[in-house]
């Protein structure tokens, strides 16, 4: 399942790839220098058809001047591999924050949330690559483009080591940092002829130094990450935002690639709840924040607002949490906070 589309009933997606918004704005005032090709809803000339297949975006950025703007925690439908040439940048990963200096590669799965600046972006000249390699979920097996030149055995060995790869952040040498400027170099020159194979050569030298750096180093594989129940991690994980989906046992499953036997089992392991349960605990946690913070909402736009189908529903499950209907608990709440006012 592709999470690249808005949820429906029938196409079952769900995130938005980053747009960079705050970036394509900054570059219409003309605020940072801005050379990129891009997909979709990635600024920069497009792509067209056949032109650099499954690349969503490529290109840098030169930020002379602190910036007002960063990008915020975002996902990218394929692997994000960007390189920080020149000033320095805050990153933040898995709950973890980097400062990145000169020189310094990350590498970022597919659909894994990351976000950049602290939370504005730092003079900084920063290089990227968005490749798409058709996947939704970590345990899926990576789809290559065709243009992909690696051996067989070699490919494999970098797929293998990128999908199981839990350190994002590396120090690299000059090959590296070369593949990267020459492709800018020819993204900005609007003359370069010959665009589309001196940016595929160019790629290919970029993976078979990324291959290199990764044996060389030995980084620690997770194999974890690449499991089914890490599927079901990461989306039972991101449902708290998703709770206003209408969402089946089968909806679930389907996204995260799995039968429903085996998805409600792992959601059983991870939270101790069947998928139903689980997801109306997470309703149910919505649905007492907005009762007892947005006092002008009425209860039954709360409930179609946390994804119940009816009022009468959504009250049904909150008296098994809370032992009172929901109109009722918001008066006592409000009655006992203004006692607590008058006290003061």
């Amino acid at each position: 399942m592709r999470p690249d589309i808005t949820y429906t009933e029938t196409d079952g997606g769900i995130y938005n790839p980053d747009s960079c918004t705050p970036l394509e704005a900054a570059w219409k005032k003309n605020e940072i220098e801005l050379h990129t090709l891009g997909r979709g809803t990635y600024p920069g000339r497009p792509l067209e058809e056949g032109e650099l297949s499954k690349v969503k975006s490529i290109g840098y950025w030169d930020a002379k001047t602190i910036q007002n703007w960063g990008l915020d925690y975002h996902r990218n439908e394929g692997i994000e591999i960007c390189l920080l040439e020149s000033g320095s940048l805050q990153f933040d990963l898995n709950n973890n924050t980097y400062q990145l200096a000169p020189n310094t590669l990350t590498i970022t799965r597919p659909w894994i949330p990351h976000k950049l600046g602290d939370p504005k972006i730092s003079p900084s000249k920063l290089h990227w690559i968005i490749l798409d390699v058709d996947v939704g979920q970590p345990h899926q097996p990576w789809q290559w483009p065709d243009w992909i030149i690696l051996k067989q055995e070699d490919l494999a060995q970098l797929t293998d080591i990128l999908r199981r790869n839990e350190q994002p952040v590396w120090t690299v040498g000059q090959s590296v940092k070369d593949c990267f400027v020459r492709m800018g170099q020819h993204i900005k020159n609007k003359k370069s002829i010959f665009l589309d194979s001196k940016l595929k050569v160019l790629i290919n030298e970029l993976l078979i130094s990324m291959l290199e750096l990764l044996t060389l180093e030995k980084p620690v594989l997770n194999d974890s990450l690449i499991t089914s129940k890490r599927s079901v991690e990461m989306f039972l994980d991101n449902l708290k935002e998703l709770v206003n989906e209408e969402w089946t046992l089968n909806g679930m499953a389907s996204y995260c690639g799995l039968g429903t036997t085996q998805f409600s089992k792992y959601c059983q392991e991870i939270t101790n709840a069947t998928p139903t349960n689980y997801l109306n605990q997470l309703r149910i946690k919505k649905a007492h924040h907005l009762i007892t913070t947005e006092k002008g909402k009425s209860i039954t736009d709360i409930a179609y607002d946390c994804g119940f189908s009816s009022n009468q529903y959504f009250t049904q499950i909150f008296k098994k949490h809370y032992k009172v209907a929901p109109q009722k608990y918001r008066e006592e709440y409000l009655r006992n906070e203004l006692k607590i006012i008058e006290g003061h």
